[in-house]
């Protein structure tokens, strides 16, 4: 890079933060490996990986592949246990220099804490309590399909999922009315049947029973907060195995907890407004910033929302696309730093100044004249 004294070049290089240490939810156990493994073996570290206690199956499988085709021994490293016992002594171990995590926001402040105590970097994604702003300028039809797709997509275990859904009041009771329609029409059922495998809107099984009961507990709590059940709301009595609960739509009020905390389920809660500004008010008066979304026809309103909101991923028209180049992270409680593009690949690499003085000439700084030899 040019400097101002010509008798110093400078240039940058980026070398390999070290040791990275990882860990990841169960909610997508290869997406969100991969998401962390490959830029960290792209900038040339080693890593450490702790999957969760509930899904470590893929992760074990990942890294036995990388084994067969010739990574080395040594470079891809996966831990198994739980937060206690392998989480927690791997983001304070003073050998790994970097942490990344993903999940809760209580397990990340103490991934947080304990990274922090090492001086070591640390990017966090901890969730999210998304919303979708559907104005009145908008085909019914199509904003219905994609306030489902955003919520009820692998069972609304999605951190970024649009779970918050505030429509305006002209149009409230008619998309209301069709959403609840298409909700019923879910099928529910084992994500490895054949026929269901063909169908592209299907409601599986929560991770475990104590997920579920958690997300039981979040619609029974609303009810008794005051809100309008309008849809599901209860575990299938179809299925006598496996952890189903309905999809579920509520009507709700912007102090009810279901508003306000994320249930990572099926769970979609509902207020309407009036004008943008509201709108864009119940949007922003959350803890979480991780996405947002606005359907809309007016280009101007969306670009206002688009603005507006407080997220690190607006959705215009849609809901949840992910694209592997385009960076991913939240604002506020949702987390710190980027993941994917080419802000995924910073993370792991340590940028270093190399500046070399050129000038033939002695610096003189301690001689009155500057001098030169000969060999």
């Amino acid at each position: 890079m040019k400097l101002p004294d010509e008798a110093f070049v400078s240039r940058v290089r980026y070398d390999a933060i070290g040791v990275a240490g990882f860990i990841i939810p169960w909610n997508y156990p290869l997406l969100m490996a991969a998401w962390k493994v490959c830029p960290a073996l792209a900038a040339g570290c080693t890593l450490v990986l702790k999957p969760s206690e509930y899904t470590p199956l893929t992760v074990l499988e990942l890294c036995d592949i990388a084994r067969k085709i010739g990574l080395p021994a040594g470079v891809f490293n996966v831990v198994c246990g739980t937060g206690a016992t392998a989480g927690a002594p791997l983001a304070a171990h003073p050998d790994v220099d970097k942490v990344a995590f993903t999940g809760s926001v209580p397990t990340g402040a103490a991934v947080a804490t304990a990274a922090a105590k090492g001086i070591k970097p640390c990017t966090l994604e901890l969730g999210g309590k998304s919303p979708i702003v559907v104005s009145d300028k908008v085909d019914i039809d199509k904003a219905v399909e994609w306030i489902m797709f955003g919520i009820f997509v692998n069972n609304g275990q999605v951190c970024s999922a649009t779970s918050r859904l505030i429509v305006h009041e002209k149009i409230a009771e008619k998309l209301l009315q069709r959403l609840v329609e298409e909700t019923n029409k879910i099928p529910i059922g084992d994500p490895m049947d054949k026929e269901l495998q063909e169908r592209k809107g299907v409601i599986g099984p929560l991770v475990c029973e104590r997920q579920m009961d958690r997300v039981l507990g979040f619609i029974n709590g609303a009810t008794k907060e005051g809100a309008k059940l309008l849809a599901g709301g209860r575990r299938s009595s179809k299925h006598k195995k496996g952890f189903f609960v309905e999809p579920t739509i509520l009507l709700a009020k912007p102090e009810h907890t279901v508003w306000k905390e994320e249930v990572f389920g099926p769970v979609l809660a509902v207020v309407t407004f009036r004008d943008d500004k509201q709108a864009l008010k119940l949007a922003n008066e959350s803890s979480f910033g991780l996405g947002a979304a606005v359907l809309s026809d007016d280009k101007a309103q969306c670009e206002k929302f688009a603005q507006g909101f407080q997220a690190g991923i607006v959705w215009i028209n849609c809901s949840q696309p992910t694209f592997v180049q385009a960076p991913w992270g939240g604002v506020k409680k949702s987390g710190v730093g980027r993941e994917l593009g080419v802000w995924g690949l910073d993370n792991y690499l340590s940028v270093k100044q190399v500046t070399t003085y050129v000038s033939p000439n002695a610096w003189g700084w301690f001689l009155k004249e500057p001098t030169s030899s000969k060999l």
